[in-house]
């Protein structure tokens, strides 16, 4: 049984990600530069318009009619040209390092969430903190139960915490995280 997902107010969209581990990956790879329930409504989008959500199909679209495809009204992204490139990137090094499963990730080998986190940052996109909010994700609320996810996802793994899209489950939860990133990003400019 797969989870339900409540992170973009679309119906639709959180059935996908709920139901498809590679639309997730790709959400998590488009949360950046846009709002969080937009960049998790692209892998729905990018799916209606290609005819599939598929890594192997991903990789060998075409890129400039990837790119064709990101910028359709609504766009997938407000970068269509690199972050069309960034998902054909990372369905290519699903494709060639794990058969297409996004899922393997997190599952082949029974791997613990320190094994996951490193899996995670070595695809293209993820960097430390993207792959310590995937998988804090991937604990709270997408079934991985690995040994030592918590803390490989630290800070983010935190009970109760509301510093991610990790944390959202529904629309007040979004709220409470926008205003964690609110504050952290003004302590940050207030450091100088």
């Amino acid at each position: 049984m797969s989870p339900t997902l409540t992170i973009t107010g679309d119906a639709a969209a959180d059935e996908l990600l709920s139901s498809d581990p590679l639309a997730l990956l790709i959400g998590m790879l488009l949360d950046q530069q846009i709002a969080m329930e937009t960049a998790f409504t692209g892998p729905a989008k990018i799916r209606d318009r290609v005819g599939g959500l598929d890594a192997a199909q991903l990789a060998h679209y075409d890129p400039e009619e990837l790119v064709a495809v990101f910028k359709q009204t609504p766009s997938v992204h407000r970068f269509p040209g690199s972050m069309a490139g960034r998902v054909q990137a990372l369905a290519a090094a699903l494709e060639q390092d794990w058969d297409g499963d996004a899922a393997a990730l997190w599952t082949r080998g029974e791997p613990d969430g320190a094994e996951i986190l490193k899996r995670l940052k070595a695809l293209p996109g993820f960097g430390e903190q993207k792959a310590k909010i995937f998988l804090a994700l991937l604990g709270k609320q997408y079934g991985v139960d690995a040994a030592g996810w918590r803390e490989a996802s630290a800070p983010y793994g935190e009970e109760g915490s509301t510093r991610s899209v990790a944390d959202i489950h529904d629309r007040e939860s979004l709220l409470k995280v926008r205003e964690f990133k609110k504050a952290a990003k003004a302590a940050a400019k207030a450091k100088g």
